[in-house]
């Protein structure tokens, strides 16, 4: 890449830095392509463009700015270990969840990591081994009893493998004293109200959940809860 081009790659990544501490994500992620096509060379920005990517279910884009990141020199552990994690949600995704779950495990042994924590989490739960995802989850929250993520992930246990609703609801609640905005527990909370009949608060719950910026590890979808939204109305 010549000097022209790295300037111009370097002017572009501080525009798609500033759309996305504004929370302008699409415009961003344009910005980045960009830089990307010019020649954009630091880990940090090729990291932030891969995660935009995975965000939006661009996996196949994704994994070509992934090889790139793997040929620069330098990474550190901390690098390799994020790109593991964006790699991993990547597999889940096209159905290699088993080899997701095989690739974090084996980066869980050498170091306890929270991201590390959140996102086997809850492939476990994507799996359905009960057992498992108990056990590795309880563990988390052993590790920090008021990550927002940590406990949604337990309350899910409960609740998708266990059947268990009230001790679900426990940790649901709990969540939003840490994250109120949580779109899972707002969502599955949600359901309780509809239950029980409170229908506006579950509506409350169900608009907070949808102004959420939503992630491959989100179990509702901007269409459940539009869904569940409907069918408050017709009930």
């Amino acid at each position: 890449m010549g000097l022209f081009d790295q300037l111009a790659a370097t002017r572009i990544v501080n525009k798609a830095i500033n759309e996305q501490k504004k929370g302008n994500y699409a415009q961003a992620e344009e910005l980045y392509r960009e830089a990307y096509k010019k020649g954009m060379t630091s880990v940090a920005h090729l990291s932030s463009f891969t995660g935009l990517l995975v965000r939006g279910g661009k996996f196949d884009e994704a994994l070509e700015v992934i090889k790139r990141t793997e040929k620069m020199g330098g990474l550190t552990e901390r690098d390799k270990l994020n790109m593991h994690i964006q790699y991993a949600v990547i597999l889940w995704r096209k159905g290699h969840l088993d080899h997701a779950i095989e690739i974090l495990e084996a980066d869980a042994k050498k170091v306890k990591n929270g991201t590390l924590y959140a996102v086997i989490g809850y492939l476990l739960i994507e799996k359905g081994d009960a057992e498992k995802a108990l056990k590795f989850n309880q563990e988390a929250l052993e590790y920090d009893d008021e990550d927002p993520i940590f406990l949604e992930n337990l309350a899910q246990v409960y609740y998708r493998l266990l059947g268990d609703k009230e001790n679900a609801r426990k940790y649901f609640e709990k969540v939003l004293k840490f994250k109120p905005e949580a779109i899972d527990t707002n969502y599955f909370l949600s359901l309780y109200d509809a239950e029980e009949g409170n229908k506006e608060k579950a509506r409350e719950r169900l608009h907070i959940a949808a102004k959420g910026r939503f992630s491959q590890l989100n179990y509702a979808t901007p269409k459940m809860i539009e869904d569940a939204l409907e069918a408050l109305d017709k009930a």
